[in-house]
């Protein structure tokens, strides 16, 4: 963990950026708190804080010439609701995985009074249901949610579903309760076994796993198999006896290597037979 200095600060990048505004580079230093922003003396249009540990989005100075921060791959599960009134210019703010997880943890943006691009996405809240819709409501001049264009059937669609203080609470209620921080969705949680299954083998394995053993097609793999006969026992996926493509076409072969023998020996025989039939001319 290291802390947030003046020193550090002054120390980091500092470049004009593509956009041709002046640009602090904070990210990558495991920063976990937000403090001491008071030491850029407002020089910067944008900072960028992204791949920390910040937990809160707080502790902010004020910055009147702040436009875009950048906050993707942190920790955040908490923004001031006062963010506001220390960031009065930010128009672009990117949260890009975090761990805001409810519709109650995002209202606090409101409080930008400027904001018009904002990413929340890899945030568990974009699971809710209703998230666009709300936030689109709570954001007033956003224009870009997501990386994608805010419509005005958005717009229309959000002022109506939103249209009390009592919707609106309702939609927390239910993503609150669907959704519970540190638990699995539903629908991710299986049946299945965490480690592979162990049964004894067949005797169909144990042929099937000699003959795998004489088309091993590296010394690991040989013994690989030959520790599996060894133990007695092989994986599930070994349970159920699958055709083999080395085992049908050794099969397969050895079925063409014996029609063929009887059919050199027919041949044989007959060549013999013809010889034994044929009378021998004498001069």
């Amino acid at each position: 963990m290291v802390r947030l200095t003046a020193d550090l600060i002054w120390k980091s990048p500092h470049f004009f950026n593509a956009i041709k505004e002046r640009e602090l580079d904070l990210r990558g230093n495991k920063i976990a708190v937000i403090e001491n922003l008071g030491a850029t003396e407002d020089q910067f249009d944008t900072i960028d804080l992204s791949d920390n540990e910040i937990v809160k989005l707080e502790n902010f100075p004020y910055l009147n010439r702040l436009g875009t921060l950048l906050v993707n791959n942190n920790r955040i599960t908490r923004i001031n609701p006062n963010l506001g009134e220390f960031l009065p210019k930010l128009h672009t703010l990117v949260l890009t995985n975090n761990r805001l997880t409810n519709l109650a943890e995002i209202d606090p943006l409101a409080s930008l009074p400027k904001l018009q691009f904002l990413s929340l996405l890899d945030n568990t809240v974009t699971k809710q249901p209703d998230y666009r819709l709300y936030v689109i409501h709570k954001l007033k001049h956003l224009r870009l949610l997501d990386f994608k264009k805010v419509k005005q059937q958005e717009r229309v669609a959000a002022a109506k579903k939103f249209h009390s203080k009592e919707a609106e609470e309702e939609a927390k209620k239910v993503a609150v309760k669907t959704f519970t921080p540190g638990l699995p969705d539903a629908q991710d949680i299986t049946m299945e076994p965490q480690g592979p299954k162990v049964v004894a083998p067949t005797p169909e394995q144990i042929t099937a796993i000699k003959a795998a053993i004489v088309n091993a097609h590296t010394l690991e793999e040989a013994a690989r198999l030959e520790q599996v006969l060894s133990t007695g026992q092989v994986p599930a996926e070994f349970a159920v006896p699958k055709p083999d493509a080395n085992m049908a076409e050794a099969s397969e072969g050895a079925e063409k290597m014996d029609t063929d023998g009887q059919n050199q020996e027919g041949e044989a025989d007959g060549q013999k037979q013809d010889d034994e039939s044929t009378p021998i001319q004498e001069d």
